[in-house]
């Protein structure tokens, strides 16, 4: 008993640890106050103040757009990577699948210095042109969505591209119209994991990103060097925002997988009771 109960305090106090100081930042972004502290009165001047300002908005555009830019992209790198693995030879496998764990280990900051002594440097592409921010983020990211859909692929049964061969099918067609509907699930979790990393990335945009272009996470780190107050308390209504697009994105997948389930259960209930029914009339 008392182990059931040291369980459940640790429990709630991880989930204090948690999701407190998130609580605490969306209940003071609808206030007056400019400070953690002392609530002043009730307001949607944090949110006015977000979604007019023309910096906060260009930021939070382009941020945005470089997530999912970067998404697509190393979506469709991690997707082919983790197909390709999957079908080449045990060793070739192996060397593809254990290259992949490099990035996805490597410390941010090393990607991030690594790609800009490479791109700038050595190959003298201006940040300005938002290659090496672009590629630093891509870099980044496929190697999740690697991780993401090979097991999708294992579940697989590996016998049915050889089949759409045999069937006529050319390589390309078999692998679109047979492979990739069947990791479909894997493909949209790599994706989103893509725009997750892209959007909390620091070290990466930080070495590759153009002077006068920012994410939401340089962004902030640079508001809180002396940015004007109304800039300060904006950002913990974006830092709200956030929070509440990521509940009702978890929220509505949960919902999907449900009815997904319900809706097998269904069907195999349907076709038990098809079965039972031919049976009685057999006999």
């Amino acid at each position: 008993m008392n182990w059931k109960i040291f369980r459940r305090l640790f429990l709630l106090l991880v989930l204090v640890f948690l999701y407190l100081p998130i609580v605490l930042l969306a209940v003071y972004s609808f206030t007056l106050s400019t400070n953690i502290g002392a609530i002043r009165g009730f307001s949607l001047h944090n949110y006015v103040t977000l979604f007019t300002t023309p910096e906060l908005t260009s930021m939070i555009a382009g941020t945005i757009t470089l997530a999912l830019g970067s998404a697509v992209i190393a979506t469709i790198l991690g997707t082919m990577g983790a197909i390709g693995a999957f079908y080449s030879k045990k060793n070739v496998s192996a060397f593809i699948t254990t290259l992949n764990q490099v990035p996805v280990i490597n410390a941010d900051v090393v990607t991030g210095f690594s790609i800009c002594v490479l791109l700038v440097v050595a190959l003298g592409i201006s940040k300005d042109s938002y290659i090496p921010l672009l590629a630093g983020h891509v870099t980044l990211c496929a190697p999740f969505v690697f991780l993401s859909v090979m097991p999708r692929i294992k579940q697989m049964d590996s016998s049915i591209y050889e089949a759409a061969l045999d069937l006529g099918a050319t390589p390309v067609k078999a692998l679109f119209e047979v492979v990739i509907p069947q990791i479909i699930p894997g493909i949209i979790s790599g994706f989103s994991l893509a725009v997750t990393l892209s959007l909390d990335d620091y070290f990466i945009a930080m070495y590759t990103k153009p002077a006068t272009f920012d994410t939401i996470s340089t962004y902030v780190v640079n508001a809180t060097k002396g940015a004007q107050t109304t800039i300060k308390t904006a950002l913990w209504a974006l830092s709200t925002v956030i929070f509440l697009i990521v509940v009702l994105v978890v929220l509505l997948s949960n919902l999907s997988v449900i009815l997904e389930n319900v809706r097998k259960k269904k069907g195999k209930k349907k076709k038990k009771g098809h079965l039972e029914k031919g049976g009685s009339r057999a006999g």
